[in-house]
């Protein structure tokens, strides 16, 4: 396979390399004091999103709601968190001359599918962010609820470089996180920003020194991880809602969200804790 890696301003092939990975899953899960990790795990290929791969990624969030979960965690193998899309699969329908109808099936369909259920997940997704984060790649990042990178990440929507518009959701998030203006000159530039200037833009939603990025990512997880699961459903679905719906829909959403978390064991603890002047410990339930 021929991937793009975003590690310069131009876009650079790669052929494919032999690794001890190669036989194993293209995603793997595990799930820790009720974190869920989701590895994109083929780093020979910087992790980009072949449809086999964006398949695998939409089968495991799909079933990470049946563990004991309580947060997920996105990040990549190997040294890129997701250099972008199949370009093994667009030179084939290049050679082969495809309709674009059937290109778009092979290389976007399932690719899409992936971010829509990324996007969707009723946990906390957060973004582990420690390389390039390019194209779809990047797509993907802005698809999850928070990009949490080291100073070694970077991101970049080069789709221009492949002679493409752009794809993974990217016209949807990128204009609502940085305006229209902004997202349309990334775009037309390709322009692969620095995790200074992605955190600047609101790209990255904090980024940490790559000597302790683990220690403060895990950390900051922990917390996320240890918050009332329920509550922080319901203010994900309010925000991600909100993006589409009048003042007076949003505060409707709202007061149907607070009568569900009204009836959870968290809202008990959590009221509690706060009379008793001590730190709730909350269950998820």
């Amino acid at each position: 396979m021929l991937v793009c890696q975003a590690l310069t301003d131009t876009t650079v092939i790669f052929p494919p390399v032999k690794c001890p990975h190669m036989e194993d899953a293209t995603v793997t899960q595990s799930v820790d004091d009720g974190i869920a990790t989701i590895t994109l795990n083929q780093p020979e290929s910087r992790n980009a999103l072949s449809a086999e791969l964006a398949d695998a990624l939409t089968a495991t969030f799909e079933s990470v709601t049946d563990s004991d979960a309580r947060c997920v965690v996105l990040e990549g193998a190997g040294p890129a968190f997701c250099a972008g899309g199949d370009i093994n699969a667009m030179l084939q329908g290049v050679k082969h001359d495809r309709p674009p109808a059937t290109q778009v099936e092979l290389v976007v369909s399932s690719l899409h599918e992936a971010i829509r259920t990324v996007h969707s997940c009723p946990l906390p997704v957060v973004a582990k962010i420690d390389g390039p984060a390019f194209g779809a790649g990047a797509g993907l990042a802005l698809a999850c609820d928070t990009q949490v990178a080291s100073t070694d990440a970077q991101i970049g929507f080069g789709f221009r470089q492949v002679g493409l518009a752009s794809d993974s959701g990217v016209s949807y998030f990128l204009p609502r996180m940085v305006g229209p203006n902004k997202a349309k000159e990334l775009l037309f530039t390709g322009e692969l920003l620095d995790a200074s200037a992605a955190e600047e833009l609101g790209l990255f939603t904090r980024v940490f020194d790559t000597e302790t990025f683990e220690s403060a990512f895990s950390e900051l997880v922990t917390d996320i991880a240890a918050g009332p699961t329920v509550a922080l459903s319901h203010a994900k679905r309010l925000v991600n809602r909100s993006l589409d719906s009048s003042l007076e829909q949003a505060l409707e959403n709202e007061a149907t969200a607070q009568g569900l978390a009204f009836t959870t064991d968290d809202h008990e603890e959590g009221t509690t804790a706060f009379v008793e002047k001590r730190d709730p410990e909350f269950t998820g339930q």
